[in-house]
């Protein structure tokens, strides 16, 4: 076998076994899923389970952390010369945070790390630390960016929080309770759109407090 087909082959055995421990932190909790459980879920050995992924919090942090790739912010994003290209970039960055955050599977893994709060808090501080601070980290690049423009004036922390507060409103509440559904494309682009209008509102160009 070719190193070149191994690699491929042994990619997709990881998948299975990343798959497997999703599915089974779902439906049994982290705390009470064994790497037995999910060898035997995946058709693998724990001996290969451990070699390609390792584990069980191993495997929390690679189901997380492929997510949190996605809230990054995109690498060709336009340079912030002017507030029209800011409202531009935000309305993207927030489109795209909302709708990868909103996916079930995503839900899915908040609500894990709620339910396992107590016996198992490591899956709050990896959902924490790879998954919402990956968001938030982009948000702050983005706003020192435009401070450093002088397009916007203020701790860049806050201005990213603020932002995040006007794009999600209480739609992550109502998801994780299960009381909405996860909006369409097109619904989730106007509500980023909103959101940096409303966000841009707030925080006129220093100098120019009227200037959208």
């Amino acid at each position: 076998m070719s190193r070149t087909k191994e690699s491929r082959d042994s990619a997709a055995v990881r998948e299975r076994i990343l798959a497997a421990a999703f599915e089974a932190f779902r439906e049994r909790g982290y705390a009470a899923t064994s790497t037995l459980e999910i060898a035997t879920r995946a058709h693998v050995s724990k001996r290969e389970l451990y070699a390609l992924v390792g584990n069980k919090q191993k495997m929390l942090i690679a189901v997380i952390g492929e997510r949190a790739k996605r809230l990054r912010a995109p690498a060709n994003l336009p340079m912030l010369r002017d507030r029209s290209t800011l409202a531009q970039v935000l309305t993207t960055l927030g489109t795209q945070f909302v709708w990868e955050v909103s996916d079930p599977h995503v839900v899915a893994v908040f609500r894990l790390a709620i339910a396992e709060a107590i016996q198992a808090p490591e899956v709050a501080r990896t959902l924490d630390s790879l998954g919402r601070e990956t968001g938030r980290a982009a948000l702050r690049h983005i706003m020192s960016e435009s401070r450093a423009a002088g397009l916007l004036d203020g701790p860049p922390v806050d201005l990213a929080e603020q932002f995040a507060g006007l794009l999600w409103r209480d739609l992550l509440i109502s998801l994780l309770l299960g009381v909405v559904q996860r909006p369409n494309r097109s619904a989730i682009e106007a509500r980023a759109r909103e959101a940096a209008e409303a966000f841009l509102r707030l925080h006129p160009s220093p100098g120019a407090p009227h200037d959208l």
